[in-house]
Formats: C-alpha cells, structure tokens, sequence
C-alpha cells in the first residue's frame, strides 16, 4: 500500500484506499510525528474537524482516538464545520496541528485527510513528508496503530468535542464591517452546495437588516449528484433561486468552503478572479490597506493592473494555496488568492475562505449602495476589459510535465492570436504573457492524465483565439 500527500493532505476514494484501517495508520503517523517532534511541555493539542461527506463523521472520530491513545488531546468537532474554522481554531486554541476530513471540492466518492499546521495553513511539504516517513517506518515494522476507545477517551478528557465556528464567527465579524452589510439591506442567496458551510451565511447575518435564503444546505453526503465546486456548470439552482427570490446576490461555497463563486441579480456568474480584484481594490481604496498581493500563475492580470496604480508589490507564484500561504506567513501580504477561488486577506489564517470573502463581497456591494453587475463593470472600465476561460483535456498518452514545458520553450512562438510574446514564465508549466497582458498558459497536471489550458484576453473571441493557439502548440486534436 502507498499513501502519498499531496500540497493539502491525502485524498482517495472511499471503500478503496480511503478506508478506516488505512486512516488510522495515517493518524497513527501524525500522531509518531506530533510526539517526536512538535510536543511541547505537556501533552500536545490537536484539532479535528470533518465535513459533510459519506463517514466524514466516523472517520474524525476514529483520528480522534489514534491520537488520543497516543497521549495527544484531540478537540473534536461536535458537527461538520468549515475548513477555514477548524484552521482558525489551531491558532485559537494554541494546537500544535489540525486535521480536516473532507475531500473539498472533490467528487462525493472521494474523501480526504487534510493535515494543518500549528499557524493553521496547510502543513508544508516537509512537513508532510516527515508524516510519511513515519508511515513508512509504521509499515516496515508491522506495528499497527494505537487506539483508545471513544468513551474512554471522553472520560480521560483526551477528546474534548467543541463548536467551532463560535470563535470563527466572531474572528471574522473582526475582518468585515457587519454593520455596513446591514445596512446595505440585501437579498441574499447563500449555497453551500450541501457542504459544510451550511448556515454559516445565515447564522452571521441572522441579526443585521439583510434576507438571507439557503439552498442546499440540508445534509446530503452525496451533493446532489454534483461535485460540490462553486463553478458556473454546478450553479443552476442558484442562478434559478436568485430568480425567483429577486435577490441581490448568490453566494457559492465547495465542499468544506474554502472556496467561493458568486452570482450578480442577472444570475451571471462573478469569478474569482473578479471576486479578488474587486476585493484589492475595495482594501486599498475604501479601507486604506497596503501590502504585498500574491497571486497563482493562473490568475488574472486585473490585480497586477490595480497593484501598479497603487505602487503595491505583485508575487507570482506556482498553483496551490500553500505556495500563497509561504507569502502569508513570511512577508506583509494584503491579499492572496487563485483562480479556482481559494482567497484570504491580512489578518486572518493563511487559507482559502469562501464564507469570508462572501461576506466581503456583501460588504463592497453595500458600501458601494450598487448592483454587483454594475460594481463589476465598473471594475471592467477601470482594470480590465478582461475575458477569461480554461479548458481541460483528458490525455490518452500524456507527455511528463517537465519534458512538455522544455518542447514548448525551445519552441515558443513570437506572438500569440496576433499579438507579440513580451514573456516566457517556465515555474508551473509555460505562461505566455503577450504585449496587451493578455496569457496563455499551459500547465500539464503532475498527478492525473490532463493537460489544463488557461487564456486570459481582452474578449471572448481573443480567449477562443489563444485556446486554440493552446490546442495547436500541444498537439491536441479533436
């Protein structure tokens, strides 16, 4: 058997590798890892928490009594609660680690084992691999896990269940002006696609002048039959309710909502991408904020645009938040986020929030005393115009990531869709930057046979142009 984590965590299909005897071995090793390493004078505090999927529940409680049995006391959810709040509370609480049962935005055969540090980011890389060290040394010494019983372990204060989201929600009431989205009196529509930020929205806003409708917030392990990720295709409802409701705005959320997605009245779709320009720009300019911006390699070049006007530093970086959390934790960053919707601001815990930056995007809405189509074509008129879009194609014979990137460099064109190429960027596949800023990346999946091409333009027909330049330039046909 062979677990590997990936930049969040391990992940894998339930009844076939994720299963309770493998889980435990995992906790097993965090628990060998915590104990040798990370302990302090005393017994080292970990959280726990789970999400809405088939077993999350059991599953928690199962890493709740490995570790247990390991000495090490364990606060356990009472019910499934965001990722973000399970992470709020390692800093909160003073643990030296966390643990997220949930699989995201994966689809719901799927579950997973995020591990969180002590600053309550993803573990690092090296952290993680330590972790799998020690399953390996687990594994070669045929020692099976520890385990305590669950009522033991309540008994000897080992597994202490909590609520979680009381210290998130007040956390985040710190970050947003809850009056100001009161006074906006708006019409909301919150989905949380059946995961677990369900009643999250609603419980915030339960006292300000707002109407807050939730679908889908009922428990359904298995998403309606979707992938709880907050994209247009998996938006109808939504687009429907927010119809029918005449609402203002819907509010998205995946699967252990860390990610957003938001609809305008129109029922059209506002990306991420839009949601985190419209957000540095509302930090820098209503609230007066400075610091550095790290984005993906991925995301839009609007934030570039408002960074320079405002003299503000942009980084770059390879996908993945932990790469945007290395910023975080080390340097004075105003904002930091990726195009698939994973965004946080100074302040809070170096993490993807959705419900965080949802109710940012309520309060610019109320400030601003405008329709969100209109806030966002005034954000269009001043950065932007920007078209964006990204298609992925499933491989039969896929090329290594590093073999693609190399071919494409040493024959990288001299313009792209009739504009010249201004720049070639190599560190997480190979991005052309054109002279306009519009780009054209693309970036073979390290894990999975898919080949992901992303073109950001100043319209739809110069995206469709730089697409197919993509599908030229990598040899894909049909």
């Amino acid at each position: 058997m062979s677990i590997r984590f990936g930049t969040d965590g391990w992940r894998a299909v339930i009844a076939e590798t994720f299963t309770f005897a493998n889980l435990r071995l995992v906790a097993q090793a965090v628990a060998d890892y915590i104990n040798a390493e990370l302990r302090p004078n005393g017994p080292a505090e970990v959280v726990v928490g789970f999400d809405t999927r088939f077993l999350s529940d059991r599953f928690a409680i199962e890493t709740a009594r490995v570790l247990a049995a390991n000495g090490i006391i364990t606060w356990l959810s009472r019910t499934d609660a965001p990722t973000p709040a399970i992470s709020y509370n390692i800093l909160h609480k003073k643990a030296v680690a966390g643990v997220v049962i949930t699989a995201s935005h994966n689809p719901p055969r799927y579950n997973g084992f995020k591990l969180k540090a002590s600053y309550g980011g993803s573990a690092s890389p090296a952290q993680c691999l330590r972790v799998e060290e020690y399953l390996e040394v687990q594994q070669r010494e045929a020692r099976g896990p520890n385990l305590m019983s669950y009522e033991r372990a309540l008994e000897e204060d080992l597994i202490r269940r909590f609520n979680p989201t009381n210290a998130y929600y007040e956390h985040l009431e710190s970050l947003v002006d809850i009056d100001k989205i009161s006074g906006g009196e708006l019409r909301i529509v919150a989905d949380p696609m059946y995961g677990s930020g369900r009643t999250a929205i609603r419980a915030i806003l339960s006292r300000t002048r707002c109407n807050v409708t939730e679908i889908r917030g009922e428990m359904n392990p298995g998403f309606g039959g979707i992938h709880p990720e907050p994209i247009r295709k998996y938006l109808d409802m939504l687009a429907a309710t927010i119809q029918t409701n005449h609402a203002d705005v819907g509010l998205a959320t995946d699967g252990d909502a860390d990610r957003i997605g938001a609809m305008d009245a129109h029922g059209t779709f506002v990306d991420p991408h839009t949601i985190m320009a419209l957000a540095l720009r509302y930090l820098v300019e209503k609230r007066g904020w400075t610091g550095d911006v790290v984005k993906t390699v991925s995301t839009t070049m609007m934030l570039d645009r408002i960074a320079a006007r405002h003299g503000l530093t942009v980084h770059e970086t390879p996908v993945g938040f932990n790469h945007i959390a290395d910023h975080m934790l080390n340097g004075n960053v105003l904002i930091g986020g990726e195009e698939s919707g994973g965004i946080s601001i100074k302040g809070h815990v170096p993490e993807g929030d959705g419900i965080l930056m949802g109710l940012l995007l309520l309060e610019i809405m109320a400030d601003a005393r405008a329709p969100l189509h209109e806030i966002v074509a005034d954000l269009q008129a001043q950065y932007g115009p920007t078209c964006y879009e990204r298609t992925d194609f499933v491989l039969k014979n896929p090329v290594p990531k590093g073999e693609m990137v190399a071919r494409l460099s040493a024959a990288a064109p001299a313009e792209l869709a009739g504009e010249s190429v201004r720049a070639v960027h190599t560190f997480d596949g190979i991005k052309f930057v054109l002279a306009d800023d519009s780009w054209l990346l693309i970036r073979p999946s390290g894990t999975e046979p898919v080949l992901r091409v992303y073109a950001e333009g100043r319209d739809a027909d110069q995206v469709r142009a730089l697409l197919d330049a993509g599908r030229v330039l990598t040899g894909i046909t049909g």
